[in-house]
This record gives structure tokens, C-alpha cells and sequence, in this order.
């Protein structure tokens, strides 16, 4: 029997649809398995890998309790930590600070930036490379994480692992000036010379990805909001897709199959990205994945699920959601379960329940 994950990545998933969850409730595994996880992380996973196997989530090298969060309710959304500056709950733990930008303070200072001296200088890192310094430095880093014992040999057949680079190109300018400097400058015809440096940058890591003995590399850029592309179409396609097309062939010349995630509405970027070369699509609910199953066959499709369902957690509402999500798995060999806006630390685990008992139920193709 084959991996259902990389058979559905294929486009020839299962009957029963799988899942690719953004989770981070240990609330829910909690409810989910009658064991706190913060007592008992590594027996509480253990427990919920028996229940939900669908979920495939990594379970715990040992079961050393872990601290609970300062943050513990939904009112109790911001903490200050002991530099005096503002935290998020996240998951089991608090979010870093994202502070991007904040050594940039002009347009001016924008422009006179080079990316590739950040580079070498390792002063800026594209997730999860902490050195983007060299294509070497990031292979290394890329083999540790994704194929350890696999260094000279092809990956294995029928293999599900996917290799992820954040920072794909759009990425870039906004996690080093911040949204607002990056708005104001990126109009300019200054600021191709800054798109061309990072896309070298984004090169080298993709060269490195090429060498990685994996079948799928997820590519994220965040280039919508809710309401569509942050930049106009004809922007994107100066500076992003056609880096795109560049990159993904190289994947592709490696026998290797891309997967484009994006938060927001994508539907007017839909039809750009998959002539770059992506296999298919994971973004949130307010992009039409029926419209996408309809144009594009058996394309990798998830994100259709929507956590303010969860949120009401009304039953009726979470059945009819599972029951669309289900239309277009049918529609697609290449969808898969997926809330798309994530099921976050303060959902319920009632209605995390309620949504994974019903997907197992009524998921099929």
C-alpha cells in the first residue's frame, strides 16, 4: 500500500481524503485523547496518532512535561516578556517577535540596501535556513533537516516527505523592510536592482533544494491578502513569476513536484502560478478550490476549511463544511482535508472533535 499522502500530492488520492492540518491546539489533543498534553506531550501525541493516524503529526522524543503557557485564555491574548515587548499565544508556547523591518526606517535606506551583502554577511536568513550565505551552506542545512541518511541516494519510492522554503521570493522584501517601506519603494524602478539581489539569493536556495533527495518541496509566498494579490498582477508578473517558473524547473529538472502556499485569496494568481510549474495549491478558505478543481485535473488542492465554522462550533454548520470540503475532494484526486486558516490554541476541542470524526465519516471519494 502506498503513501496516501504522496499518492494524493500525485493527484490519485485515496478514497478515504487525508489530511495537511496547520495545528497547533494542545487544547484539543488534550479533549481529543483524555491525557494533558503538557503533563504527558510524547504519551498524549502517541494516543492521538492512534486516534487520528489522518493527521500525521510528529510525536515527541520523550515525555518531559512541559511548561504551560503565561497565556492561558482568549481574553488573554498579549503578553510582555521580560524585554518589555508584546508576545502572542501560539500553540503550546508564546510567538518570537516579529520585528521585521524595524532596522530600516526611509525609503532611502531601502534602496541603498544590498540583499546579497545581508547574505554574506549572514545577517538575513530565509526559514527554516538560518545561512543563506551560499548554495553549500543552504544544502547542508537542507539534507540535516529533510534527508540525513540519505546523503548520495534517490529518495525512496512512494515518499510523502516535502522539503519547504518560506521565503520564496515576495517573501523577502517584506520580512527585511516590513509591509509599509516595502509598499512605498517597491514601485520605484530603484527597487528592481533590490528584486533582482533577492532573487539570486532565493536561487542558490532553490540549486540547493534541486540536490535534495526528496519528491515535493512546498514554495510559500504570502503574495494575496483576503481580498486578492497585494500587488497588481502585472507587477508580480515583472518580478515574482517568472523567478518562479525559473526555480520550479529546476525542482523539476530534478524529478521533483512543487507545491505553492500562500495565505488569502489567490484566484486571480491561480492560473499564473500553475503555468510557473506548481502541481497545485494550499492557501485559505476564501480562495475558490471548486473553481480551481474544475480548470485544473487532479491538481493538489487543501486549505478549504474555515476555523470561524469551528469557532461558532455549531453542528449542522461543521457538517455542511465537511460536506463541501468532501464535493471537491471528489472533484480532485489531489485535494486533501485542510482547515486553511488553522486550528489555532483557542479553538474548542468539541469542535476540533466534531470536524475529524465527521471528516473520517463522510470524506470519501
Amino acid at each position: 500500500m502506498g503513501d496516501p499522502r504522496f499518492d494524493t500530492f500525485m493527484g490519485h488520492g485515496p478514497r478515504q481524503i487525508v489530511h495537511w492540518e496547520h495545528w497547533s491546539c494542545p487544547d484539543a489533543e488534550s479533549y481529543l485523547t483524555g491525557i494533558d498534553y503538557y503533563d504527558h506531550p510524547r504519551l498524549c501525541r502517541q494516543r492521538l496518532h492512534e486516534l487520528y493516524p489522518q493527521l500525521g503529526l510528529p510525536v515527541p522524543a520523550d515525555d518531559t512535561p512541559r511548561p504551560r503557557p503565561s497565556i492561558g485564555t482568549a481574553a488573554e491574548t498579549l503578553s510582555t516578556g521580560a524585554d518589555n515587548r508584546p508576545r502572542a499565544r501560539w500553540g503550546d508556547t508564546e510567538s518570537a517577535n516579529w520585528d521585521f523591518g524595524t532596522s530600516f526606517h526611509s525609503v532611502e535606506q531601502v534602496l541603498a540596501c544590498s540583499p546579497l551583502e545581508l547574505a554574506a554577511q549572514r545577517k538575513i536568513g530565509g526559514a527554516p535556513f538560518a545561512d543563506v550565505s551560499s548554495e553549500e551552506v543552504v544544502y547542508e542545512q537542507a539534507m540535516a533537516r529533510w534527508a540525513p541518511g540519505l546523503r548520495g541516494k534517490p529518495a525512496p519510492a512512494g515518499w510523502g516527505e516535502t522539503a519547504w522554503f518560506y521565503n520564496t521570493l515576495f517573501m523577502w522584501p517584506i520580512l527585511t523592510f516590513g509591509w509599509q517601506l516595502f509598499l512605498e519603494s517597491c514601485m520605484l524602478s530603484e527597487f528592481d536592482r533590490i528584486m533582482d539581489e533577492f532573487a539570486e539569493i532565493s536561487r542558490r536556495v532553490f540549486r540547493a533544494l534541486a540536490r535534495v533527495p526528496v519528491h515535493f518541496v512546498t514554495c510559500h509566498d504570502d503574495i494575496a491578502t483576503s481580498r486578492g494579490p497585494v500587488c497588481s498582477p502585472a507587477w508580480l508578473r515583472q518580478h515574482v513569476f517568472p523567478r518562479y517558473e525559473e526555480y520550479w524547473g529546476l525542482l523539476k529538472d530534478s524529478g521533483k513536484q512543487v507545491i505553492f502556499m500562500a495565505d488569502g485569496c489567490v484566484d486571480a494568481c491561480v492560473d499564473d502560478v500553475m503555468a510557473c510549474g506548481a502541481r497545485g495549491i494550499i492557501s485559505e478558505p476564501v480562495t475558490d478550490y471548486k473553481a480551481i478543481a474544475r480548470r485544473y485535473e487532479n491538481a493538489f488542492l487543501a486549505g478549504e476549511g474555515d476555523n470561524r465554522i469551528l469557532c461558532r462550533n455549531r453542528e449542522e454548520e461543521i457538517e455542511a463544511m465537511v460536506r463541501a470540503m468532501t464535493e471537491t475532494g471528489r472533484m480532485s484526486g489531489g485535494y486533501m482535508m485542510c482547515i486553511g486558516n488553522h486550528i489555532p490554541w483557542n479553538l474548542r476541542g468539541e469542535a476540533v472533535k466534531r470536524y475529524l470524526d465527521l471528516a473520517a465519516e463522510i470524506a470519501r471519494r
